[in-house]
């Protein structure tokens, strides 16, 4: 294929973009971790706590249920191996 100077500047900046967003995706799947479920709500839980965001908003609603399992896990024996209290 023939081209002129002009022709080949948008093609070689072309190409310079892909390989920025190739780039660019490369770095965030090397970045992406597991997401993991730390607690199994069943549906009924979670249908429920959507119902509550949905009334009262989300952080009311993360704050009070953060409170509970703190709450809860402090009857629990962890042992404190972090160090945290």
């Amino acid at each position: 294929m023939k081209a002129d100077e002009k022709d080949y500047k948008k093609y070689s900046d072309a190409i310079d973009l892909i390989q920025q967003g190739n780039d660019a995706m490369i770095d965030l799947f090397n970045e992406m971790e597991d997401d993991t479920e730390l607690i199994g709500f069943d549906q009924n839980v979670v249908e429920q706590i959507e119902k509550a965001k949905a009334k009262f908003g989300d952080d009311a609603v993360n704050e009070k249920i953060n409170t509970v399992v703190r709450e809860m896990l402090s009857w629990l024996d962890l042992g404190d191996s972090d160090g945290s209290s």
